[in-house]
């Protein structure tokens, strides 16, 4: 009687959390407008339907994966460059669309008075993000 609810707590536990984190992710997407601005900038509005399916199957197979413990045949160089890949893409429009709708890089080279230094800075962003998950990734964690 007590092991069964004990699966049952953990079943709830856990359906919970996967509730909370899923409508966390669909906010953050709906909010920042991303599947509309990413057909906007691929010029593809019309395809639209498959970036949401692409998401949607997406989190169906990794969550498949993770509760069947699938295990993915592959040099783990191969397997973690493009998965690397994939997820830095994803990071960077989300951050893309973050910066985008606080109109934050604006706002602050407005007030700092860096406005014919726009792309400067914004370059200077992405590099300092991109040699810093470098750093953190082949230096930091090692």
């Amino acid at each position: 009687m007590i092991k069964a609810a004990e699966h049952l707590f953990i079943a709830v536990l856990g359906l919970a959390g996967g509730l909370a984190v899923g409508s966390g992710l669909v906010a953050l997407l709906i909010v920042f407008d991303l599947i509309p601005r990413l057909a906007q900038l691929a010029r593809a509005f019309r395809l639209s339907i498959w970036f949401e399916t692409a998401i949607i199957c997406g989190s169906l197979y990794w969550t498949f994966a993770d509760f069947m413990d699938w295990k993915l045949r592959l040099p783990p160089s191969v397997f973690l460059s493009g998965s690397g890949l994939l997820d830095g893409m994803f990071v960077g429009m989300l951050a893309a669309a973050l910066t985008e709708v606080m109109n934050v890089l604006p706002i602050l080279a407005k007030r700092l008075g860096l406005s014919a230094y726009m792309i400067g800075l914004v370059m200077a962003m992405v590099i300092g993000k991109t040699v810093g998950s470098l750093f953190d990734w082949l230096v930091f964690q090692w």
